[in-house]
């Protein structure tokens, strides 16, 4: 009589190994960050290269900070890499509704791993931007063409990107020392610049193309209504600077307590109401800053010779 196996209720299958194991292995991928907050790149292969922005759109590589600025910097020779169509949305947006073009920032975290931009087009066309609003003021003060050249020069890589470094510097030491929900994450100095760039176009607008156009016949006066609306711009353009600023820290997942950055607005209506009362037009003032920075010739002490 041959010996037959008794019936357990467990159907014969392939041994159960805890490594081999797929539930193990999707624990063991998948877990959960300690922020709550998870990216596809969170879990991928931390690379060092710079080739991992080909990898596809779903697969993000964790890339060192070197490794984003060597991708950034060669795509910004590379103009057919550029994505301009959606770089002049986010210009759109950015005047009629900022809150929006940040919602492209987390998508960006979640498919490639970082909250900055890895295409250059936003900040070429910035500077295009510059350059352009850079005639109004020529034609306003009357620069040379060198005046204007130098006018431009200093717009760009001063106003722009040299303020933005300290600026973005700044905050991002302060968002990563002070208002970290977690501690397995933190914000990027990329991204922090990248929310001075959102935030400096407004002004741009404001301060670099409506003041010097009406400033011939509206503002370099000295009336009551010519300090206002020459004081106007400039508060709009520094609260909209700071709302932008609010919006681009308030969309990170892993801050906490962003509505500090909203405080500076108190201080920026005192000192406008302040200069109304003074009867101090700060747009004749800055006009005359960037006329003496772009000709400082025609602003040296004469000396007369004996």
């Amino acid at each position: 009589m041959s010996s037959q196996p008794r019936a357990t209720g467990v159907q014969p299958g392939p041994s159960f190994s805890p490594t081999t194991s797929p539930i193990s292995q999707r624990n063991f991928r998948y877990e959960p960050a300690r922020s709550g907050y998870t990216s596809p790149g969170g879990y991928s292969t931390y690379s060092t290269s710079t080739t991992a922005d080909r990898v596809g759109c779903l697969t993000a590589v964790r890339m060192s900070a070197f490794a984003k600025l060597s991708r950034f910097t060669r795509r910004l020779v590379h103009i057919r890499q550029m994505d301009f169509e959606f770089a002049l949305w986010q210009m759109l947006y950015l005047l009629i509704q900022p809150s929006k073009v940040y919602k492209n920032f987390i998508y960006r975290k979640r498919t490639k791993d970082q909250f900055a931009r890895d295409d250059p087009a936003f900040l070429v066309l910035l500077s295009l931007s510059l350059l352009f609003s850079s005639i109004f003021y020529a034609y306003a003060l009357g620069l040379s063409k060198t005046g204007f050249f130098t006018f431009f020069l200093w717009s760009v890589f001063v106003d722009c990107i040299a303020v933005g470094v300290v600026i973005a510097t700044i905050l991002w030491w302060v968002s990563n020392r002070f208002l970290r929900k977690v501690r397995d994450q933190d914000v990027e100095w990329g991204y922090c610049f990248d929310v001075h760039l959102n935030a400096f176009f407004p002004m741009l607008i404001l301060l670099h193309v409506i003041v010097p156009i009406l400033y011939p016949t509206l503002i370099d006066s000295p009336s009551f209504l010519s300090v206002f609306l020459g004081n106007t711009f400039w508060f709009l353009a520094a609260c909209y600077y700071v709302y932008i600023t609010f919006l681009g820290y308030t969309a990170l997942p892993i801050l906490h307590k962003t509505q500090y950055f909203l405080y500076p607005i108190s201080f920026i209506f005192m000192f406008f109401v302040a200069t109304l009362t003074a009867g101090w037009n700060i747009s004749k003032t800055a006009l005359y800053f960037y006329h003496s920075r772009a000709e400082p010739h025609k602003f040296a002490p004469q000396h007369n010779s004996l």
